[in-house]
């Protein structure tokens, strides 16, 4: 693996082989972390029988760890900036780690279940201190290269779940796409013991409070939120509207707590620096995009085109695929040529490709499908190499798991946002609710109308882009002062 990230980061780019060692940790958390949603999907059918469970039952496998995730994220961000990255790092592999084990050994779904939100703990910890930690480990003109390279390892994650589920499964029962994990997470915990840098001391005089209210209101304001965006089917009911009216009073009140804490969970003025404030605006717009190819392409390839599940899913992996090639290049151009070129590029490329599907015929085939949806995957890739290098790479080393949970944040809001009202967006474009068996011109249309809105939403995102990389630019002169660029 270190060599992997030698070659993929290249020669020279770190200081210190254990730079290189610190890195291969990371990459592993990410890798490991982005594996433990893609193989729990393709298990799903298999999860069924075995416990004898309805599909919406087994679909709380998923959610638990979803939820888990996008709930806690910005906390574990905000406690590891106060108690100490490494060792929280640590305590979230270790987490991790045990939870794919009582995965494997669950008794029951609902144990099962239990053990996946157990996991997803583990996750969001790896998540939010895993970008945290690149501006620690890495120097900082190779920033956009590393950021890169865990694009690439959560994109290989993605795509290499599908398939090694489905040979674990085959081979050797379904607890073994949860065992495979744990030689995984114990190599990343002896690399980040060994080689992470070591957690500054500071005095309980010095160490800010951890907010317990603010924490509390945007756990549960952000489950209120997942739950509204994920339950019923697709349908969006009494119970729905319900929840995302917890979600708008919570978001309120934890306004209100943020304002008046000593030590907030979340500094409200950070949000005025416009080109962080638009780095998680467009993460959120973009990742809806995304999650638009993973809703709408399935139904699009099988009930339009008539591919079989199994071509459906060749497709449907070319996608990652592309991300994991473009990654590391895609980083390496924003540490030359700078992040607001690349992001605007990707953003360009990612509108391009949505705006080319609502104009090519259904008579194009697949290849009308699959060369656009290469064109958004590689502009993804682009982009989030070089937001997330802007977003992180001028943050103070106190405020680094926060931002950092808050830019996983913004993603997992996308997709779950994606889900829903793309979702819905889809099956309105077809005018009906039954999707699976609308006749493929309904289906066609649908994939057109909401692609179309896709394409507006990704403009919207490189409208957000000029205009705050516009408003940066004449900040940074003054930075530099005279006779400095």
């Amino acid at each position: 693996m270190k060599t992997l990230v030698d070659s993929m980061i290249g020669d020279g780019a770190l200081r210190a082989p254990s730079a290189a060692w610190a890195l291969t940790a990371l990459s592993l958390s990410m890798l490991l972390s982005s594996l433990g949603v893609s193989i729990a999907n393709v298990g799903l059918p298999t999860l069924a029988s075995a416990f004898d469970a309805a599909f919406q039952d087994v679909q709380w496998i998923v959610l638990a760890y979803l939820l888990a995730v996008t709930s806690l994220i910005v906390s574990v961000g905000r406690l590891g900036d106060l108690s100490g990255r490494r060792r929280l790092l640590m305590a979230g592999i270790t987490l991790f780690t045990l939870a794919s084990l009582l995965c494997a050994l669950a008794p029951t779904l609902w144990l099962l279940i239990a053990a996946r939100a157990m996991q997803g703990l583990g996750a969001a910890i790896m998540m939010a201190l895993t970008l945290a930690f690149v501006g620690e480990t890495v120097p900082k003109e190779k920033t956009g290269s590393a950021m890169g390279l865990l694009g690439t390892l959560s994109a290989i994650g993605t795509a290499l779940g599908p398939s090694l589920g489905g040979i674990l499964i085959d081979s050797f029962g379904w607890p073994a796409i949860f065992l495979i994990k744990i030689p995984l997470g114990i190599l990343a915990l002896l690399l980040a013991w060994r080689f992470l840098p070591a957690d500054r001391r500071d005095s309980s005089a010095e160490r800010p409070r951890f907010d317990h209210l603010g924490t509390l209101l945007l756990t549960l304001t952000l489950a209120a939120y997942a739950l509204a965006m994920t339950i019923g089917g697709g349908r969006f009911g009494p119970l729905n509207l319900a929840l995302l009216l917890a979600a708008g009073c919570g978001l309120g009140l934890f306004l209100l707590a943020e304002a008046r804490a000593a030590s907030p969970l979340v500094r409200l003025a950070m949000f005025r620096d416009r080109q962080l404030s638009a780095g998680f605006v467009m993460s959120a717009l973009v990742t809806t995009v995304v999650m638009t190819t993973l809703v709408v392409g399935p139904f699009y390839l099988s009930g339009a085109l008539a591919l079989d599940a199994a071509q459906v899913g060749l497709v449907m992996s070319c996608g990652p695929l592309v991300a994991a090639l473009t990654g590391v290049p895609a980083g390496r151009l924003v540490d030359r040529l700078g992040p607001p070129r690349i992001s605007h590029l990707g953003l360009g490329a990612m509108a391009l490709g949505c705006g080319a599907l609502p104009l090519l015929p259904t008579a194009s085939g697949v290849p009308g499908y699959i060369v656009p949806l290469l064109v958004i995957t590689a502009g993804y890739a682009l982009f989030q190499a070089a937001n997330n290098t802007a977003v992180m790479g001028n943050i103070s080393a106190q405020q680094r798991g926060v931002v950092s949970g808050l830019l996983n944040l913004s993603r997992n809001l996308g997709l779950l946002t994606g889900a829903a009202v793309m979702g819905a967006v889809f099956a309105l474009g077809a005018a009906t609710t039954a999707v699976t068996t609308a006749q493929p011109a309904a289906v066609a249309s649908g994939m057109r109308i909401t692609f179309a809105v896709a394409a507006l939403l990704v403009l919207v995102a490189l409208a957000i882009a000029v205009v705050s990389h516009a408003a940066a630019r004449p900040e940074a002169r003054l930075e530099a002062g005279p006779g400095q660029g």
